[in-house]
């Protein structure tokens, strides 16, 4: 059976700009290229999973805008369950200005919306047919009504733990069976600039699985009380946004289909390498097949 995974955060429509460097100075710049993604943690993560042959369901909050339109017609469209979103009048929908240049390096510059309110059910029902659950951090409530749920159930539970304000990691990471860090949201979370050394002091607080993605560098895991490097393979980045959210997703829906944490680890280090290749926003996900081929290979 092919396996659910219910994502609850933030959707986010993205406004790329394309430079061949990016502007480090004041003042206006003329873009070569200009595009429209969907994007936002919870969200893309949820469009990953559906790409790598498993279904999601995606649960947060958008204002009752064209912002939000648009989102909602991207997400069924790419096969993401969207009923149980909440749409608010008055509302405004989170968007985001992204400038990308010809390395597929980005600065993302995200805007969370307005008036969205932060108490929104997510029925019990949800998890009735879902392996496991995935939330971010940016709808605090959403992701603690979803690891309540799955802590309930005994499915595993994955914070994708963005940089952000601490508190609210410091809040929710106890909270997940799996808290995976990006680097910048370690160094939130525990104060400690060093990847090894926040990841040994996050494992010492937090009782679930621990880790720490570093893009191009791969990640660290704490496994069996010591630190474990999982590499990432080499290849051409043509655009790296969402690729940490397509890792989380890759590895929520490998834990859904019993994988033990490494090997899940490597199945998703191989779905975020290749959206890196594919870039082109919720369009560029990687399938099964090409994940499949690249875990085959040596790196």
């Amino acid at each position: 059976m092919t396996q659910k995974v219910v994502c609850s955060g933030i959707a986010v429509l993205d406004r790329v700009y394309s430079f061949d460097r990016l502007p480090l100075t004041p003042g206006k710049h003329l873009a070569r290229g200009y595009r429209e993604n969907g994007g936002g943690m919870a969200a893309t993560a949820a469009v990953s999973i559906v790409a790598l042959g498993g279904r999601a369901s995606w649960f947060g909050r958008l204002g009752a805008d064209a912002t939000g339109e648009t989102l909602l017609g991207m997400l069924r469209r790419l096969g993401v369950q969207v009923d149980g979103a909440t749409i608010v009048p008055g509302g405004q929908s989170p968007s985001a200005g992204v400038t990308l240049d010809a390395e597929g390096e980005r600065v993302l510059c995200v805007y969370p919306g307005s008036n969205l309110p932060e108490e929104a059910p997510i029925p019990a029902e949800a998890l009735d047919d879902a392996g496991a659950v995935l939330a971010d951090p940016r709808w605090v409530n959403g992701a603690e009504q979803v690891f309540a749920m799955a802590r309930a159930r005994g499915l595993p539970s994955v914070l994708d733990a963005e940089l952000g304000p601490s508190h609210i990691l410091q809040r929710l990471a106890p909270q997940a069976g799996h808290a995976i860090f990006s680097e910048r949201g370690l160094v939130d979370f525990t104060g400690i600039a060093d990847p090894e050394a926040g990841l040994a002091q996050a494992a010492a607080t937090l009782p679930g699985i621990v880790a720490v993605t570093l893009g191009a560098r791969g990640s660290l895991w704490w496994h069996g009380q010591t630190i474990v490097a999982m590499p990432a393979p080499r290849i051409i980045a043509r655009d790296t946004t969402g690729c940490g959210d397509v890792f989380h997703g890759a590895y929520a829906l490998a834990l859904a289909e019993g994988a033990d944490t490494l090997p899940a680890a490597r199945f998703a280090t191989a779905a975020a390498a290749l959206k890196a290749v594919n870039g082109n926003g919720w369009e560029g996900m990687p399938d099964r097949a090409a994940v499949l081929a690249l875990l085959k290979e040596a790196w």
